[in-house]
């Protein structure tokens, strides 16, 4: 649990009384290489925090093809928030990539500390906009940028990802077929 303190301490620091109305308000959980959190059309009962382990958020197309939304590994957190907050059955999956441990907040318990801990609701809000702000730079990225440099800038942003995922992972991410993430990776060493 030291791991969600501290990722907390890196907004506001909380005092022992928030660190333990946290405490009891989360739960832990195992997951299992390939088990889901959320499933397409599941509702998103929790704001999960990665304590270890790495996850993928994607999207099936009508055609069956998996479309990587984001990644988050360990002091990352995930969840769908749409679903979560307009308690609307999601569209998307999210599944293990390995073996993984979890921290999750209900909504109800989320929204208690909001209201009770006023930290919980600054804290919470800095994280989502990041999130908003990663999102927004890489959708800017996918209507503006090409294949090489969206590959540059996943490598830039997650250096310890780019080996730890398989290629079909990033390529999916990339909007690219595997075979050209191997061309995109062989030019780039090249030079």
């Amino acid at each position: 649990m030291e791991n969600i303190i501290s990722h907390f301490e890196k907004y506001l620091s909380l005092n022992d009384g928030e660190i333990q109305a946290l405490m009891s308000r989360i739960t832990e959980r195992r997951i299992k290489r390939r088990q889901f959190l959320l499933q397409e059309g599941d509702i998103c009962k929790s704001f999960t925090y990665v304590q270890s382990g790495c996850f993928k958020m994607y999207g099936v197309d009508n055609k069956g093809v998996e479309h990587n939304l984001a990644f988050a590994v360990e002091n990352d957190w995930i969840s769908d928030i749409g679903s979560l907050h307009k308690e609307q059955p999601s569209k998307l999956f999210i599944e293990a990539i390995e073996p993984s441990v979890v921290l999750e907040i209900s909504k109800g318990d989320l929204w208690y500390l909001y209201t009770n801990y006023p930290k919980f609701d600054r804290n919470f809000r800095v994280i989502i906009e990041d999130k908003y702000i990663e999102l927004q730079d890489r959708l800017l990225q996918t209507v503006s940028a090409t294949a090489l440099e969206r590959y540059e800038s996943f490598v830039d942003q997650y250096p310890h990802l780019a080996n730890r995922l398989p290629s079909t992972q990033i390529a999916s991410y990339l909007g690219v077929t595997p075979e050209f993430l191997s061309k995109i990776k062989n030019d780039r060493f090249k030079k």
